[in-house]
This record gives C-alpha cells, sequence and structure tokens, in this order.
C-alpha cells in the first residue's frame, strides 16, 4: 500500500531530494520531463543547476534560512531547463529529520504552473482596465463624501425640525436616541458598498481563474458583470447623497425591475454560495426610488448569505415573492439559514448592531433599509422568525398619483432566477 500512495505521489507531482549540502539525490520522471535533463545529468549535481539566473539571490537565502531551521519552505519558483526556457513551479521543500532530529536530506515537491504565469498578462490587461473604473469610483466617492458632510452641517435642525411634526412619543425618541449617530453614520456611509464591491472581488477573483483555466467566455461575462457591477455602485452615489432631501425626484416602478436588478447584481455570490433562489413576483407599480429599493434586496440577500456560512446551513434557500392588499405593496424575502435569537431580534434594526465580524460589516445595512423603507417609501420593514430562518416583510403604501402616471418604468432586466 506505501508503494502504491509512493507512486502515486510521483507520477503527479515534480519531485527531487538533495543532501544537506543542495546536491541532487534523486528525481522522477516527472522533473526530467519539465527540466530537460536525464536523470543521470541531474543526479550527483548542485540543485541550482536549473536555477534561473534572472531569480534575485536574496530568493535563495530566504529558502535556504527557512529550511536549515528546520521548517517547511512554500512558494512559486522560476526555473531555467536546460534549452533555455523558463518554466514555473509551485515548491514546497521540507527537511527530512533523522532519529536524533538532525536534518538528514531535504525533499522538495513541485507542480507545473508555467501555464498560468504565461497568462497573467492577458489578466493584467483587464484588470487595468478595471482599476481605471475603480480611480474613477473613488473619486466620485470622495466627492460626494465631501457633499454629505456639508450636508451633514444642517442635519441635526432638519432633524429636529421633522420630529417636531411628529406627535408620537417613540418616534421623537427613536430621532433623538440616534441623532448623536446620524453624524458618523453620513462619514462611514461609503461603507455601504461594502456589499457590492465584495461581490465586485468576487467576480474579479472568478476572472481570474476562468483566465488561467483559459475560459475566455466566461472571463468575458465576469469582466462585463464587473463593470456592470461599478456601474450600477456610480448610481448609488447620488441617491445616498439626496437620502435627506426631502425634494429629491420619485418615480413610478415596478417593483419586479428592482428586485430583478438585485438578483442580477448579486448572481455571482448566489452562484459560488450554491443558493436556491425561487422568485414569484408580480407587475406591481410603487411610487419611490427604484435604486433604493435594489440595494435594501441585495443586502437582505448578502444578510442571508452571511447567516447560511454562520450557521452550516448545506441547502441554501431564499424565496422572494410579491403580492398586494388594497393598501400596500408587499415584499417577502425568506430564508431557511437558522433565524436570529430573541434577544438579538429587536436589535437588528440599530445603528451599527452586527453580530459579524468587524471587517464583514458596519451594522447599517439594516439600518438604512429600514430607513429607506420609511423615509423612502413611507413604508415598514419588519423581521420575524419561522420555522428554519427568517421572514422580512416590506410594505409599500400603493400610490397612483397623476403626476406619476406618465412616467415610465426602468428598462425590465432579464434574470435566469425568476
Amino acid at each position: 500500500m506505501l508503494e502504491q500512495y509512493k507512486e502515486a505521489i510521483e507520477k503527479s507531482n515534480i519531485i527531487s531530494r538533495t543532501d544537506t549540502n543542495g546536491i541532487i539525490t534523486f528525481v522522477n520522471d516527472e522533473f526530467c520531463k519539465i527540466s530537460g535533463y536525464s536523470k543521470e545529468e541531474l543526479i550527483g549535481k548542485n540543485h541550482n543547476i536549473v536555477r534561473d539566473p534572472h531569480v534575485p539571490s536574496s530568493n535563495f537565502k530566504l529558502l535556504w534560512d527557512t529550511i536549515q531551521s528546520k521548517q517547511t519552505f512554500k512558494a512559486t519558483v522560476k526555473n531555467r531547463a536546460k534549452d533555455g526556457s523558463t518554466f514555473y513551479v509551485n515548491t514546497t521543500v521540507t527537511p527530512i529529520l533523522d532519529s536524533n532530529n538532525n536534518i538528514e536530506e531535504y525533499i522538495a515537491i513541485r507542480y507545473d504552473v508555467t501555464k498560468a504565469v504565461m497568462m497573467k498578462k492577458e489578466l493584467e490587461r483587464k484588470d487595468k482596465e478595471l482599476e481605471e473604473l475603480n480611480k474613477n469610483l473613488e473619486q466620485r466617492v470622495n466627492d460626494q463624501t465631501k457633499e454629505l458632510q456639508e450636508l451633514n452641517k444642517n442635519l441635526e435642525q432638519k432633524v429636529i425640525n421633522e420630529i417636531a411634526k411628529n406627535e408620537e412619543k417613540q418616534k421623537v425618541m427613536f430621532w433623538q436616541s440616534r441623532l448623536a449617530s446620524l453624524g458618523q453614520m453620513l462619514s462611514n456611509i461609503a461603507h455601504q458598498w461594502r456589499q457590492p464591491l465584495t461581490e465586485l472581488n468576487l467576480t474579479i477573483y472568478n476572472m481570474k481563474k476562468d483566465a488561467l483555466n483559459d475560459n475566455k467566455e466566461e472571463m468575458i461575462t465576469s469582466y462585463n458583470q464587473s463593470k456592470e457591477i461599478v456601474k450600477n455602485m456610480s448610481n448609488t452615489i447620488e441617491d445616498f447623497t439626496n437620502f435627506f432631501n426631502p425634494n429629491k425626484k420619485k418615480k413610478l416602478f415596478n417593483l419586479k425591475d428592482s428586485i430583478q436588478e438585485a438578483i442580477l447584481i448579486s448572481e455571482r455570490t448566489i452562484k459560488d454560495e450554491h443558493i436556491f433562489l425561487k422568485t414569484n413576483l408580480s407587475d406591481i407599480k410603487v411610487v419611490g426610488i427604484t435604486n433604493e429599493l435594489t440595494q435594501i434586496i441585495i443586502n437582505l440577500i448578502q444578510n442571508a448569505k452571511d447567516a447560511f456560512s454562520a450557521n452550516n446551513i448545506q441547502q441554501k434557500e431564499i424565496k422572494i415573492t410579491t403580492s398586494k392588499d388594497d393598501k400596500n405593496a408587499i415584499i417577502e424575502v425568506k430564508d431557511n439559514a437558522g433565524g436570529i435569537s430573541e434577544e438579538n431580534l429587536e436589535k437588528i434594526f440599530e445603528p451599527y448592531f452586527t453580530t459579524k465580524h468587524s471587517t464583514s460589516g458596519t451594522g447599517l445595512g439594516l439600518f438604512m433599509s429600514k430607513m429607506i423603507c420609511e423615509q423612502g417609501f413611507n413604508g415598514s420593514l419588519q423581521v420575524l422568525n419561522i420555522n428554519s430562518g427568517v421572514i422580512f416583510t416590506i410594505k409599500i403604501p400603493l400610490k397612483n398619483h397623476k403626476e406619476y402616471q406618465n412616467e415610465q418604468s426602468p428598462k425590465r432586466i432579464k434574470c435566469i432566477t425568476s
């Protein structure tokens, strides 16, 4: 059995052994194949026979310092074959110790990554295009952040004026308790792009993987999806800038279009996390800003995805439905991610409250979603535990004002998950 394991390892990897001075004592056929040398040409020679002269000597000093201290060294190494060609290998060098804990020899196990390295230039070209997009986006974020900071100077008085119009004592207490944190919230509003940035990062990673696998069709799809995410992030900047502006322009739009756009933006996450997404969407029109509703749905999908991972859910399901009654349009987002503890259920809409690690969120997502529902749509956002997860319910008053009758809803986006 041991011989079979040894044979399997030697046939699937590039292996060599050296003595403590770096003299080659063994190479397998795969080593000979990639280097172009025969075993007779290699055995007894210093391992630097395949060393590329352009690799800095400091790299090899680090290697020797590591393995001589009886530690394992791992790196991607550039080598030169007998015919002068270059090849790259992911290398793991391990010292072998005798019964007295002294180094007896070194064994190196490698696998060929030459093709991946050679494809890097094409990937870098695509990355450069995305970098240019991100630079423009970063500048716009900085510009809009300055405007938000200016808006914050007058925010306190605006909030006080709004509170004065509200006769409900609980509403007054709500605004008073959060007034102190609103200024900080505005300065941190850029964190609201964390989810699409995560999606963008994942899409770029998949684009790199597709490039390494020479899957040009999937790489182009990922590249176009990345540009769509950046474009959507750019569009949402204006929405957040005008968040507290009572004169912002609202339009009549179809709930289905807004939800499908959120699903399209989250499509890569849904696919990679193996989430089964089911929708039952009706043609229902409401008044508001479509990107604000899209942001809410994206946030709820992201929260469900994080809960699936935190609770180690194997069969992941999200269901999004729309309906209406006499007064309201109703959106329900259900998942089977395990639910929310009773002690946290009443806190999840508070600003900066989160059960996630600090690198995964700021606790603003659900707070902003609830604010958008209440302030942007004059509606509500509620949550309840169900058998195996939670259900978020959004209610938006149905309006049919004459000034919105001629407004056209956004172009419908087709989505394979609908």
